[in-house]
């Protein structure tokens, strides 16, 4: 059973960390600790570890650890090629990891609009994304599907306009590992996927970590190679340019002690999203995850319609309660892109989105008794 420290009120975290830690006792420093005493800290034994039991986990073929979660789409892009002349498809309303690499590359970014009940890419806008590309002059070569506040997009509409379109797909699950998708587990969904284990993650490290999952042979190895400044038979043969986007052993030694809890942190979030629905349905729009699917639920975001938000955050600031919104601006809005394309002269529903949304406390260890005090402060600002 999953146990919570406990805190008041004015306490309450967003994410809390400290209960897990306290759950996993004096694991985290003996797994630490044996790291200290062999003294490899750079890839090594732990890394290859957890690369298996992330592999056994999630039943990707191959596991390839990296420094964190935006190289894991970074070295995808690079593996694959993605360079100036390309157009790279993702979605507007997401954290900007994906957009990033994507200009790191050279290619040019197309963003499609989100749906607005999952928040998930909208495969329409794949379609659009894709003729508009060409128009330009530019060829359609990837999309990155973003499993957005922990569940997947809908891959079973968005696979086959991948197909038809010649489209390599990336499933960044960096929020989403853990959940599924019809049967299937993320990290086996698409052509390769990659997350994060940033310590807000619903599996985190204790810094910045990384990992890419594929069921391609030939791409496993040139990401193993690219992630190591480009080796080749030895570690000062270079065959080709890549980076340094090595995982520590220690991050991996405390991976391996977090994952062995997860299924049933994942249970435990489950349980609290279920009470935030049963307690709050009837005020205000909460989550739907799509038939078949289940969520790791990275964050539990409310939709406020036309509420006025910054009212709504001071009213359950009062009463102690955190909240957060991920995320203020769509990326077709922020400076750092607004030399790139969208698919459609505008994108409505990510930028209404932006106005709405704002997330509450989510963890495997919210106690009920916090959760209920939560849900009234939620009622008593939307009365």
């Amino acid at each position: 059973m999953l146990k919570d420290t406990g805190t008041a009120l004015a306490e309450i975290p967003f994410i809390d960390l400290k209960a897990q830690r306290h759950r996993l006792g004096d694991r985290i420093e003996k797994a630490i600790g044996r790291v200290l005493d062999h003294g490899q800290f750079v890839l090594g034994r732990e890394v290859e570890a957890a690369e298996a039991k992330l592999a056994e986990f999630s039943g990707a073929p191959h596991v390839i650890a990296c420094a964190n979660g935006t190289d894991a789409l970074y070295l995808v892009l690079l593996a694959k090629g993605i360079g100036p002349g390309d157009a790279v498809i993702c979605p507007a309303f997401t954290f900007a990891a994906p957009a990033e690499v994507i200009a790191l590359t050279g290619a040019t970014i197309v963003f499609a609009d989100v749906l607005p009940d999952t928040f998930n890419i909208d495969p329409a806008g794949i379609v659009t994304a894709c003729a508009i590309a060409r128009q330009r002059g530019l060829a359609p070569k990837a999309v990155i599907a973003v499993d957005l506040y922990g569940q997947p997009a809908d891959y079973d509409v968005i696979e086959p306009i991948c197909a038809e379109e010649g489209l390599f797909l990336l499933a960044d699950t960096a929020q989403g590992f853990g959940a599924t998708y019809k049967g299937r587990k993320t990290g086996t969904i698409g052509d390769a996927t990659g997350t994060s284990f940033f310590p807000a993650k619903p599996l985190g490290c204790y810094g910045d970590g990384g990992a890419i999952f594929t069921a391609d042979p030939e791409l496993d190895g040139l990401l193993r190679s690219i992630r190591m400044h480009g080796q080749g038979t030895d570690r000062y043969e270079h065959a080709r340019v890549g980076v340094n986007s090595r995982l520590d052993a220690i991050q991996a030694a405390i991976l391996i002690e977090k994952l062995a809890i997860f299924g049933e942190e994942i249970e435990a979030r489950d349980r609290a999203a279920t009470r935030y629905a049963e307690g709050l349905a009837d005020v205000v729009t909460v989550p739907t995850v799509i038939h078949g699917a289940t969520s790791v639920w990275a964050q539990y975001t409310l939709r406020l319609g036309g509420r006025n938000r910054d009212a709504f955050i001071s009213a359950l600031k009062a009463d102690g309660v955190p909240t957060a919104v991920h995320y203020p601006r769509p990326l077709h809005r922020q400076t750092a892109y607004l030399d790139q394309l969208t698919a459609g002269d505008s994108l409505p529903v990510a930028e209404q989105l932006a106005n709405e949304v704002v997330s509450l406390p989510m963890h495997a260890y919210l106690r009920e008794e916090t959760q209920d005090r939560i849900i009234a402060s939620v009622r008593r600002a939307l009365a």
